[in-house]
């Protein structure tokens, strides 16, 4: 007998995506050209922004941001204890040190009172996480920093969500989204900053080029193709393909549907599985629009019939994938042996890493496969 598998996220691509590449590979055009710029037109059209520039990933669009910003050696960055290394990474890059501030166990996004004692003299940035697609509480960081620490929004899983009705990607100086198959939308890999700084824009066009003066589409398109351009500062290649940003228009006309979609099923696991006692659920957003790019719950230790973890096993024995939320940066080999952080040294954060549970939530999934999730859960629970 085949096995049942509930796979913990897979992309909701098709045939029309398929489709969308015939035009750039016919036309020859593959690196980043014209359909990269109309994806980019209007993913900032969607998140209500002036400007989106496309890149190879949102780890990229991180350190381009955070290098476009100025942050280097001897600057710090706060970044969220509790979310996925590329958040801290990126700062390391920069040669920069990343600084943690403790995370909210409800939200498990950046707690806003904890960050106030990590700000000093040294504080260049600051990289509040949407994390899973709900929106990190902007109003009550901006409340804490300096006007002249720059915020970069990980908007990684937040496509297409909201805070107070302002969209991600427009809630900081600058935003970073994620197309990885593991989010709402996708194009295999790739990202994507938004900003409304013009200046900022600039530099981190330049940069994802190289340090280009002009992109190639507008040299090739010029009176004088056969001309390089100038290079006036340190860049990097960080251009989405044109194949990429054919899929990505696809798949961007159907951010709302999937939104949709998900919080409808969200809103039925709260409702299936309210009664499972040891079983803390996420919830919408007051003033906001979660994204849904995961539904990760928290495992009541004192109350699970089992740890975490042999409920996971449990769970993929009979075929349903899980994942913790995600990780505890400052636990991990490199920070905490780097920086010689302790692991209690961010409580929620360590709690958040040993108690969150993501259970399949993703747009290929059947009524009767949430039903097969509830029923599985609900069973270990009896």
């Amino acid at each position: 007998m085949h096995k049942r598998q509930i796979h913990i996220s897979l992309p909701a691509t098709g045939e029309e995506e398929w489709q969308a590449v015939r035009e750039p590979i016919m036309s020859g055009w593959l690196t980043q050209g014209p359909k990269v710029a109309e994806f980019e037109a209007q993913f900032a059209k969607a998140h209500d922004v002036k400007h989106a520039l496309a890149v190879t990933s949102c780890t990229t669009g991180l350190h381009l941001a955070l290098a476009a910003m100025g942050v280097g050696e001897g600057d710090e960055v706060i970044v969220p204890a509790f979310t996925w290394v590329a958040t801290a990474n990126v700062v390391l890059y920069c040669g920069a040190t990343p600084v943690f501030a403790d995370v909210d166990p409800m939200t498990f996004n950046m707690d806003a009172d904890d960050v106030v004692g990590k700000i000093t003299e040294k504080t260049k940035a600051i990289i509040p996480v949407h994390l899973f697609g709900l929106c990190a509480d902007m109003d009550a960081i901006r409340k804490v920093i300096p006007p002249h620490v720059k915020i970069i929004e990980d908007a990684a899983c937040a496509a297409g969500a909201s805070y107070q009705g302002k969209k991600a990607g427009g809630l900081g100086d600058a935003g970073v989204f994620s197309f990885h198959p593991r989010k709402s939308i996708t194009t295999g890999e790739g990202g994507m900053i938004t900003t409304n700084d013009d200046a900022l824009f600039e530099q981190m066009n330049m940069m994802r080029n190289h340090g280009a003066s002009i992109s190639e589409e507008q040299r090739h398109k010029g009176a004088h193709p056969y001309l390089l351009p100038a290079f006036n500062l340190l860049g990097f290649n960080y251009r989405m393909t044109d194949l990429q940003g054919a899929v990505g228009l696809v798949q961007l006309a159907k951010l709302e549907s999937f939104i949709s979609e998900r919080a409808n099923w969200a809103a039925w696991y709260r409702d299936q599985l309210a009664d499972v006692a040891w079983l803390r659920l996420p919830d919408e957003p007051a003033g906001g629009r979660h994204a849904w790019q995961a539904f990760t719950t928290w495992v009541e230790p004192e109350r699970a019939p089992m740890p975490r973890n042999d409920i996971m096993d449990a769970l993929q024995q009979r075929g349903i994938a899980t994942r913790p939320g995600t990780h505890a940066v400052h636990m991990l080999g490199l920070y905490r042996d780097r920086f010689g952080i302790r692991a209690d040294d961010f409580p929620a954060a360590k709690a958040c890493d040993a108690h969150t549970m993501a259970i399949p939530l993703h747009n290929r999934m059947t009524a009767d496969d949430y039903a097969y999730v509830v029923e599985c859960i609900k069973g270990i629970a009896s």
